[in-house]
């Protein structure tokens, strides 16, 4: 019988989702705030438990945007996104709160980014032989699948990844993904790269060369590679060099935070139905929102 995974949720990926996607059919009571997001992320989080029936669950959040430790090697890093106005704010936190309602271990950091948190977590988790599924739309947490037995989960589209799944559609295996990013760059994170080296051309150099540390040592043979543009490939990767490597830094998730945790304290529930009914009354979802919380979680 296959153990049942531990589930690592990028919690802020889906709820950004949910606000630009629902309509704001629900108010907080006391504040007036739209509530759609919430209730977007919260029947998320029981279907996924509806599910999976999970025994180690954990939610990590967003919260270092703009100060980010990524901002200080580049300030341009993410720029182009908006700063969460008070609205979102609320609801975000509302979203946690939920979490931690269903007995969810939550993490977020002032300096790193929820990658770095489930990178973190999931490196202290291999410790234990179940499989690892990371709940992401985001390709990135690629890089973090190094066992067999380990997948990216887009839920909503009911898509698993795995290691061989993330090379057949980028070209590269989970550990070039950092120096695959760090030449094609990455417009969504506002990650430069090189200009003018696209992903064919990456997967191309990282298939001859490895990785970019081979890459740079080796730099002078690149204009005999048969792809298409080497001769001036060579010549751009010599003048946006510096350029590469801040985008290597900005790629990679950190895995070694202090997070202090172990297996059991992402042991998931028990849930508190006291906080559960004054949540959803304050979120205005009422009673169809506790009928539902209820009948899926009832053996939590």
């Amino acid at each position: 019988m296959t153990p049942s995974p531990i589930c690592l949720v990028d919690a802020s990926i889906y709820i950004f989702r949910y606000y630009f996607s629902l309509p704001d059919n629900w108010s907080s009571r006391e504040h007036g705030y739209g509530t759609g997001a919430v209730y977007g992320y919260s029947t998320f989080l029981m279907r996924l438990i509806e599910q999976t029936r999970p025994t180690h669950l954990a939610a990590c959040y967003d919260e270092s945007l703009g100060q980010c430790f990524r901002n200080d090697l580049y300030p341009d890093y993410k720029a182009s996104r908006a700063h969460p106005d008070e609205a979102l704010a609320f609801q975000l936190a509302a979203c946690r709160r939920f979490g931690e309602i269903l007995g969810i271990a939550s993490f977020a950091s002032q300096t790193h980014e929820a990658d770095d948190l489930i990178g973190s977590l999931a490196r202290t988790m291999r410790a234990s032989p179940r499989p690892l599924a990371i709940l992401t739309r985001d390709k990135d947490l690629g890089q973090l699948l190094c066992r067999p037995q380990d997948y990216l989960w887009d839920h909503g589209a009911d898509q698993r990844s795995y290691a061989p799944d993330v090379e057949r559609k980028l070209g590269v295996r989970p550990d070039q993904l950092v120096d695959y990013l760090a030449l094609v760059g990455d417009s969504i994170d506002d990650i430069p790269g090189v200009p003018g080296v696209g992903p064919k051309t990456a997967s191309a150099l990282l298939a001859h060369f490895g990785n970019l540390d081979e890459l740079w040592a080796n730099r002078e043979t690149v204009a005999t590679l048969p792809i298409r543009g080497a001769k001036s490939l060579a010549a751009k990767l010599e003048a946006n060099w510096e350029q590469v490597e801040i985008s290597r830094q900005l790629a990679k998730i950190v895995d070694d935070l202090p997070l202090d945790v172990t297996l059991s304290d992402l042991t998931f529930g028990p849930v508190d139905w006291w906080a559960m009914e004054e949540f959803a009354d304050e979120m205005g979802f009422g009673e169809g929102f506790l009928a539902r919380a209820r009948r899926v979680l009832e053996d939590f």
